[in-house]
């Protein structure tokens, strides 16, 4: 059985509250909803709204934290803990009512370690959960990462480059031989999705080049704390230096690992 605290509890309130405003809206967004805020990267009123939620239900119960939140939301708490969170990762799926989206949360303490961490896809009412040498779950159930030891089996996840240029060659260098190396590679859009899927096994690694933190902290968490292996793309477990993301099991992490190291010098 799965025993929550109070972070961990105010973390799923506040996924569940998101995730609410999310299916409100979901496949009946008006294109007066839609913003660009960067080059094809585009913001929500959905986004927006799920990120005020958040950071209300956060706020009340816990006032001295600090808050970093993708579309802006900023607070500079005196705790030296921070909520790092993504209010709909899967933005561009969900303008479009492709149905893979979620809502990501995770707590940071004073020493930069991932202490709570909820990845929450409301369309599936599936609910990760993780909390620092606890364990993670899936709707209260433990989860682990694959067993798989063949790579003829393996299913890999990534994210393709939309944004930037200047490494498509070395990306593409390696998604060659992962494609050589794997069953299967898929791209969901949504980099919470991808660890979280790791961390319960449907996925056998993951990869992605230049993530920000609300991208992934809750899902580091919850892969790690399934039994699995994250580094960046130089081995180093600080991945909020650097933000490159390769996840999996002790099979599959080094073999992405090394072929991350071949590809991006």
């Amino acid at each position: 059985m799965q025993t929550t605290s109070n972070e961990l509890q105010t973390a799923v309130r506040a996924a569940r509250a998101a995730g609410a405003i999310a299916m409100e809206k979901f496949g009946e967004l008006g294109l007066q909803e839609i913003k660009p805020k960067d080059f094809k990267d585009f913001v929500t009123h959905v986004d927006q709204a799920s990120e005020a939620a958040i950071a209300s239900i956060i706020a009340e119960s816990f006032p001295e934290d600090s808050l970093l939140c993708e579309e802006g939301t900023i607070r500079d708490g005196s705790s030296g803990r921070t909520w790092i969170v993504d209010p709909l990762d899967g933005t561009l799926n969900f303008i479009h009512s492709f149905p893979v989206f979620s809502i990501s949360i995770a707590l940071q303490d004073s020493g930069r370690e991932l202490q709570t961490g909820v990845v929450y896809q409301p369309l599936l009412q599936e609910l990760f959960t993780a909390e620092r040498g606890k364990g993670a779950y899936l709707n209260g159930c433990r989860i682990s990462i694959s067993d798989r030891e063949i790579k003829d089996g393996f299913l890999i996840a990534t994210g393709l480059p939309f944004k930037e240029y200047h490494y498509i060659d070395a990306y593409v260098g390696m998604l060659k031989e992962v494609i050589h190396d794997s069953a299967g590679i898929r791209r969901a859009g949504s980099a919470a999705i991808d660890l979280a899927y790791t961390a319960c096994g449907r996925f056998d690694g993951f990869w992605e080049y230049r993530l920000f933190p609300w991208d992934f902290a809750a899902g580091v968490l919850l892969v790690r704390e399934a039994g699995g292996i994250v580094t960046d793309f130089t081995g180093d477990a600080e991945v909020f230096k650097r933000q490159s993301i390769i996840a999996g099991s002790s099979i599959t992490h080094p073999m992405l690992l090394d072929k991350a190291l071949r590809h991006f010098r």
